[in-house]
């Protein structure tokens, strides 16, 4: 008898190890023990587990609204609006929402710099989108919004189930940032957007396909991607401005099941110490799909 309980126990441990709300708990924990504030969506597309922490705050979109922007390039591509082979002007003079000034941005403050010596030449639909995503360029961005228009990136995205997200402006519109009027997310509406991406629902299937492609080849890696192994996928973007660190995206796993992961962070005094903790609660996740498939 006494090692039957014992046997059950063990299995009972064993078991809240590998559910989901052992997993919210864990993470929970996690983040409790840092500084800032943090939230999570996460979904297994498999299954349709999901588990949200903090899924309705909101936060600063920093550049994790350039997939919407994304999204909506692609949807007007497919309305027959433009191609996405078709060559734009590059220019680097926008109007401030705020109170229509004009400004302009400066190759220092962007994390692409190769775009900046071609103004007044042109470029390609497709290649100013890779630019945007892969190296967050915010020059590219502020280019396709001026053919997207932020409100339309809104409209489709609740057209996607989408609720919270807003797109009012580019990016570096300063008297627009010092007035509060901020790009905004929340994890739920990454979450809908990726698992949209994920499903072939984000424009069409096609679409969908040639969008997680570009976002698999991202260049900023240290969140989602950070502590998992090479053999794991992840089409992701990030966002960064100060005191916030963010990440979404999909992750596929060898064994041909996926996740759409949302991390979100912001009021980080440490930078460094956020970024390193929203890496563990992705690796942490993992480990719970892992401990799934055994």
């Amino acid at each position: 008898m006494v090692f039957v309980l014992i046997a059950l126990a063990a299995l009972l441990s064993c078991s809240s190890g590998q559910n989901i709300a052992g997993l919210e708990s864990r993470l929970r924990r996690h983040f409790e023990a840092q500084q800032g504030v943090f939230a999570v969506a996460f979904k297994d597309l498999s299954s349709g587990e999901s588990l949200f922490i903090n899924e309705n705050e909101v936060f600063h979109a920093a550049s994790t609204m350039k997939t919407a922007v994304m999204i909506e390039v692609y949807k007007q591509a497919a309305q027959g609006r433009w191609q996405l082979s078709d060559s734009v002007p590059v220019i680097n003079d926008f109007t401030s929402i705020a109170d229509g000034s004009r400004f302009s941005l400066r190759a220092e403050d962007d994390s692409e710099k190769e775009l900046y010596n071609r103004v007044g030449k042109k470029q390609t639909l497709y290649n100013l989108v890779y630019d945007m995503i892969i190296r967050s360029s915010n020059l590219a961005t502020n280019i396709l919004i001026e053919y997207a228009e932020a409100q339309t990136v809104t409209r489709s995205m609740r057209q996607l189930g989408a609720p919270h997200i807003q797109v009012l402006r580019g990016v570096e519109d300063i008297r627009a940032y010092e007035k509060g009027m901020n790009n905004t997310i929340t994890a739920y509406d990454l979450l809908v957007i990726f698992e949209k991406l994920a499903t072939g629902q984000a424009v069409n299937a096609e679409a969908s396909d040639q969008m997680i492609a570009i976002l698999l080849d991202q260049q900023f890696n240290d969140v989602i991607p950070a502590r998992l192994p090479p053999n794991v996928k992840v089409a992701h973007k990030t966002g960064f401005i100060t005191g916030v660190h963010h990440d979404s995206g999909i992750v596929f796993l060898p064994d041909g099941r996926k996740y759409v992961l949302v991390l979100l962070s912001k009021n980080l005094p440490d930078i460094n110490q956020g970024t390193i903790a929203l890496a563990r609660a992705s690796e942490m996740i993992y480990e719970f799909m892992m401990q799934k498939s055994r």
